[in-house]
């Protein structure tokens, strides 16, 4: 069984608090400034169906993107904890 040292959990945990976390939660502030430019756009295109779609396109990928950074992060979790745990 593989174990590791506590300085090696001590590692990962680190790169954990100061790397990944910071990261994830920049990615996770530039989705949501996309979604509430969509929604701003959509509002604001008025009788512009261009604009208005493209809102709607920004409101979608950010969307998609709050997603994808949830999911990220979850993994990462259960991940590490899985490794720290072993």
């Amino acid at each position: 069984m593989l174990a590791l040292s506590s300085s090696a959990v001590n590692f990962v945990d680190k790169i954990k608090v100061y790397i990944l976390n910071p990261i994830i939660g920049f990615m996770f502030a530039v989705a949501i400034v996309v979604f509430i430019y969509g929604i701003v756009e959509y509002m604001l295109g008025g009788d512009n169906e261009d604009r208005r779609k493209d809102g709607a396109k920004h409101m979608t990928w950010g969307v998609i993107g709050l997603f994808v950074m949830i999911s990220v992060f979850g993994i990462m979790n259960v991940i590490i904890d899985f490794w720290a745990s072993v």
